[in-house]
């Protein structure tokens, strides 16, 4: 068991900040972290594994492990005050000074728009949001299948996942009840943000625009090769593969084989096909 969890029971218990540092070999600061980071409540009383029968015998269900983001070692990093490790975790993960400043001090706007770009000028908060980004880039692995999948929600996204409009009643100043058109955007933590390129206010309201669904379809058709002629350049690109020899007229027999066909096309024939119809003429 870690510390913080051996510490938020002592927590619960009743035991003093201090106290709980002195037990631990840490300080108060970290220890006021870990009620922060964990979700500490006396009230509610301490986190506790649930417990489930499987076939008459009693198991423990545990969270599943988590990859190690370094963060850990951010809230026991004694340099800093637990305002600034809450900082440096959530600048890492979101690279925006004024946001972080917001979620890790709980100020207002104005002070976080100040305050914010000017603590990543501390040289200690600096260097840990590093080492952070750092252990993120060495976990980052994308495949292929994650541009392809990502290309597939773009292609098939639906703008109603992001807004919701109708009609609405409302009550004018003579004390009517009318119905009006009404746009609601939907919170984001409901919706998929990673598609929206970008949300503005203007005069007419708020607008809300998600990725090109068009260019994502084009981008699928060519990866699946939908379209014909992207299927006939595939042909000819493998068929230019096999030619041994660099010689003119191989050259020049291939590239009439796929001008004719490209000029009298005919659903799912190949080169082979075309070619054997010409050695029996």
């Amino acid at each position: 068991m870690e510390n913080y969890e051996k510490a938020e029971k002592d927590y619960m218990a009743g035991m003093k900040y201090k106290d709980i540092a002195e037990k631990y070999g840490t300080t108060i600061n970290t220890v006021k972290s870990w009620k922060k980071r964990y979700g500490w409540n006396r009230k509610e009383g301490a986190h506790k594994k649930e417990k489930v029968c499987t076939q008459n015998k009693r198991v423990e269900r545990v969270a599943p492990v988590q990859p190690e983001d370094g963060t850990k070692e951010t809230l026991q990093n004694d340099e800093l005050t637990p305002e600034q490790q809450m900082f440096c975790i959530y600048y890492s993960r979101t690279f925006n000074a004024t946001q972080s400043y917001l979620k890790a001090y709980g100020c207002n706007y104005e002070t976080a728009l100040r305050a914010g770009p000017r603590l990543l000028g501390n040289v200690g908060v600096r260097a840990e949001i590093e080492r952070l980004r750092e252990i993120k880039r060495q976990q980052i692995v994308v495949s292929e299948e994650d541009i392809v999948e990502l290309q597939m929600r773009i292609a098939f996204s639906d703008i109603g996942n992001y807004i919701s409009f109708g009609k609405t009643e409302i009550e004018t100043k003579s004390g009517e009840v009318i119905e009006v058109n009404s746009v609601d955007l939907k919170e984001s933590i409901m919706t998929d943000t990673q598609l929206v390129r970008k949300v503005s206010e203007g005069k007419n309201g708020i607008s809300i625009e998600v990725e090109d669904r068009q260019k994502a379809i084009s981008w699928l058709t060519k990866y699946f090769l939908m379209h014909p002629e992207d299927k006939y350049k595939a042909e000819f690109d493998r068929k230019r593969a096999e030619v041994k020899d660099n010689s003119t007229g191989e050259i020049l027999k291939n590239m009439q084989t796929i001008t004719d066909i490209l000029q009298h096309p005919v659903s799912n024939r190949s080169i082979e096909d075309f070619e054997g119809v010409q050695e029996n003429e």
